[in-house]
C-alpha cells in the first residue's frame, strides 16, 4: 500500500487475508490504535474503519481526526459507546449477527449453571466436599426474554429443547411479542428473566427495585445485555434478601472493582462480559465485514446502519 494508491483505504483490526473474497477495489491496513503511539500514519486517508473488538475509548475518540472517514463498522451489536463520537455525515454500522450464537450459548450456560448449582459444586470441589442437594431444573420454567431481537430469538431457539415456556418482550408490541409497558403484568409469573436489550435512555435503569420486587420468590435474573440496564444497588439489596438470584455477564460499573459488594452478594454468578468472546465470533465477523466492504466498493447501500433508536 502506498499513499499514491487511489483506492479507498480500510482500517481492519485483523490481517486482510482473513477476509475471503475481500474486494480488490479497496486497500487495507491492519490498525489497532494505541493512545501511547499517537494517531496512525494513515489517519488522513482512511475511509472505512472496522473497530477493534474492545471498549477502548481511544478507538472512538480519534474519529474526529479522520478527515476522509465515511463508514464506521463495529463488531458489537450495541453502539452506545460509539455514537457520542461519530462525526456528522459518517455512517455507523453495527455487528448485528456476529454474536448471536456466542451470546445465546452463554445465556443458556449461565441459566443452567445457576439453576443446577454449578458454582457451589466448584467451591465444594476445592475442599473435596461431596455436596449433594436438590436443585431447580431449567425444564418447566417460565422464561421471560426482555429484548426480543435477533439475539433474543437465538436464545429462544436454544432454550426450546429444554421444555420451557417462553414469553417475548420488546420495545414495541407485535404478534407474539409483548411491549415493555406490559412488564408489570408479566414479571410476577417469570421464573427466569433474560435481559438482552441495548443500552438506551429507555432501558437504562429498567431493572430497579420495583422490577425486582415484582418477580416471584426464587426467580433468576440473567443479564447478557448491558450493565446500566440494571440498578446495581437495587440488585445487591434484592440478592441479600434471598428472594432472587442473578447470573450476570455485564455489570455497572465495569470492570467490576475487586471490592465491589456485588462480587460477594449471595446467589450471584458473574462472568466478565464474555458473551461474544468465543471462537464463534471470528468467522461471523469476517463474513459480515467482507459483505459490507463489497457493498462499499460497489457503491451499494450498507447493512446494519444505526440511525435513530434501536
Amino acid at each position: 500500500m502506498t499513499q499514491s494508491d487511489p483506492r479507498p483505504l480500510v482500517w481492519l483490526p485483523f490481517p486482510a487475508d482473513r477476509l475471503e473474497g475481500a474486494p480488490p477495489q479497496l486497500r487495507y491496513a491492519e490498525v489497532v490504535p494505541e493512545r501511547s503511539a499517537g494517531l496512525p500514519d494513515s489517519a488522513d486517508q482512511v475511509e472505512f474503519y472496522v473497530l477493534p473488538y474492545r471498549f477502548d475509548a481511544y478507538d472512538v475518540e480519534l474519529l474526529a481526526q479522520l478527515p476522509r472517514l465515511k463508514v464506521v463498522q463495529t463488531q458489537t451489536a450495541g453502539v452506545d459507546h460509539v455514537r457520542p463520537y461519530l462525526p456528522d455525515g459518517v455512517a455507523l454500522c453495527n455487528g448485528r449477527g456476529i454474536h448471536d450464537a456466542s451470546t445465546a450459548e452463554l445465556a443458556v450456560g449461565l441459566i443452567i449453571a445457576s439453576q443446577r448449582g454449578f458454582p457451589d459444586f466448584i467451591r465444594a470441589q476445592t475442599t473435596g466436599t461431596w455436596s449433594y442437594g436438590f436443585r431447580p431444573s431449567l425444564a418447566d420454567r417460565r422464561v421471560l426474554i426482555v429484548g426480543y431481537g435477533q439475539i433474543g430469538a437465538a436464545i429462544e431457539a436454544r432454550l426450546q429443547p429444554f421444555e420451557v415456556e417462553i414469553t417475548r418482550v420488546a420495545r414495541s408490541a407485535r404478534p407474539g411479542v409483548h411491549a415493555f409497558t406490559e412488564l408489570p403484568q408479566l414479571l410476577p409469573e417469570a421464573e427466569i428473566v433474560v435481559l438482552i436489550v441495548p443500552d438506551t435512555p429507555q432501558t437504562r435503569g429498567l431493572v430497579d427495585a420495583e422490577f425486582l420486587a415484582a418477580l416471584p420468590d426464587g426467580a433468576l435474573l440473567v443479564n447478557v445485555a448491558r450493565g446500566p440496564v440494571v440498578v446495581t444497588d437495587d440488585l445487591v439489596a434484592a440478592l441479600h434478601s434471598g428472594r432472587i438470584r442473578a447470573a450476570l455477564d455485564v455489570t455497572d460499573p465495569e470492570p467490576l472493582p475487586a471490592d465491589h459488594p456485588l462480587w460477594r452478594a449471595p446467589g450471584v454468578l458473574i462472568s466478565p462480559h464474555v458473551g461474544g468472546a468465543s471462537s464463534a465470533m471470528e468467522p461471523r465477523s469476517y463474513r459480515l465485514v467482507t459483505r459490507q466492504l463489497q457493498r462499499f466498493a460497489d457503491g451499494e447501500p450498507l447493512a446494519n446502519i444505526m440511525s435513530g433508536a434501536y
